[in-house]
């Protein structure tokens, strides 16, 4: 590989005084959005346990919920409207943006369309970004990020138990070979667009402590612009949960011997996926209100239809898969009965054979309704119905009482409640009848 720096093509000029991370001025003056719509990783980190919905936990990987593109784009509007300070967008997970490339490239060109002025960036572990880059430059994407933890092989394969290039996993060397040679691709190209990238390494004690100044010696001769060298947090249920977080002393040395090399960064805050604000500003019930409206919109939406669509064999019972449908029955809310419920008719399912195009023909037919009660749905249909404003909900029981819990805005009882497990078919699944990945 060659390790010189091809002449950059310039991105268009970007006002830098205004990025908070990269500005140490600006942090205080300025903030960020980060938009969690990349829940996907392609790989995974033995000190990284991604954990959701947790305000309390404030770290990289973390986030109450994940949006679709549109939705990412309609509350950025929101927030910037009412908060002029925030200057940045970023796409930082939960998972990797680029093992979530459609999601990631679409919130990209919404947000640009609609806002040219705002600094984007993004942070990836550089395993599958590389054919994005160019669109990236066009985007004026001015900021990028790269996690790299080691030059060695060897050293990245204690901290990298898999990798996964396409649908091929790797393990071991590797694994670690083939992550290595895409990170310092990733850096070289993003430097040939003219993107800024900085060189985030993560120090974990006995692993690559004393590893990460090659680190900082190999991003300078490729072009990096500046490096953070973040302390490791232990989290709960990673590999690493049991080494101690390193102290000042290695922190400081780490620094201090990857500083002869590269411009270093001190002031990082380790935002969550779904960070909002001033980098010292702490997520409230308020942010995660909101970011969860945004989520829900056309469910919300939804709820404004007035018929709920039941899976039964017999009438009685919720107690049939979404998939194995082959009828729907229709209630609706009716003073005039006991019970406070009418069954209006029977609504044929779609034939099954279609794929994911089933699902999107299913709400259509529930097109007037604002839930699904079933015994149990896979991720393919439930995500389908969502996006047109019908809840899927996940019951075994008296009818009755899942019609009145919805009809009524609450909970479906936890004695009613059912989880599924699905096959793991996922978006393969066909939707032939024989059960609902």
């Amino acid at each position: 590989m060659n390790d010189s720096v091809e002449e950059a093509t310039p991105v268009a000029a970007v006002d830098l005084s205004r990025h908070p991370c990269f500005n140490r001025e600006a942090h205080q003056r300025y903030g960020r959005l980060h938009l969690p719509v990349a829940p996907r990783c392609n790989l995974q980190c033995n000190f990284c346990n991604r954990k959701f919905d947790c305000m309390n936990e404030s770290r990289p990987g973390v986030t109450s919920t994940v949006l679709k593109p549109e939705q990412a784009a309609a509350y950025l509007h929101e927030i910037v409207t009412e908060r002029p300070e925030i200057t940045v967008v970023g796409i930082a997970g939960p998972g990797d943006p680029f093992a979530n490339g459609t999601e990631t490239m679409e919130t990209l060109r919404l947000v640009r369309r609609q806002h040219p002025e705002i600094i984007l960036c993004l942070a990836s572990n550089g395993l599958g970004i590389a054919s994005y880059i160019p669109e990236l430059a066009e985007l004026r994407v001015s900021h990028v990020t790269l996690t790299i933890n080691a030059v060695d092989p060897a050293v990245a394969a204690k901290i990298y138990p898999w990798i996964r290039n396409g649908k091929q996993p790797l393990r071991g060397l590797a694994a670690a070979e083939l992550l290595l040679e895409r990170q310092w691709e990733a850096l070289r190209l993003l430097k040939q667009h003219g993107i800024i990238a900085k060189i985030n390494s993560i120090i974990i004690p006995g692993v690559n402590d004393e590893h990460i100044p090659e680190v900082a010696r190999r991003a300078a001769q490729l072009g990096a612009d500046i490096m953070n060298c973040i302390p490791m947090i232990p989290v709960s249920g990673a590999f690493f949960e049991d080494l101690p977080a390193p102290d000042n002393l290695m922190t400081s040395r780490v620094r201090l011997t990857c500083g002869q090399h590269l411009p270093q960064m001190a002031h990082c805050a380790r935002c969550r996926a779904d960070a909002v604000g001033l980098l010292n500003e702490k997520m409230t019930d308020r942010h995660l209100e909101r970011l969860n409206r945004f989520a829900q919109g056309a469910l919300l939406k939804g709820r404004e239809r007035p018929y709920i669509a039941v899976a039964s064999q017999e009438g009685m019972l919720v107690n049939q898969h979404l998939g194995e449908a082959a009828r729907l029955l229709i209630f609706r809310q009716s003073a005039d009965t006991e019970s406070g419920f009418k069954f209006v008719e029977m609504r044929p399912a779609p034939e099954p054979g279609t794929g994911s195009h089933r699902w999107h023909e299913l709400a259509a037919v529930l097109h007037d309704c604002r839930a699904f009660l079933v015994n149990a749905a896979g991720p393919a249909p439930k995500s389908a119905l969502g996006e047109h404003g019908i809840e899927v909900v996940e019951m075994e029981g008296l009818i009755e009482e899942g019609l009145r819990a919805v009809f009524n805005g609450q909970s479906i009882p936890a004695s009613l409640k059912r989880r599924f497990t699905g096959c793991g078919s996922g978006s393969s699944c066909r939707g032939s009848g024989t059960g609902c990945a």
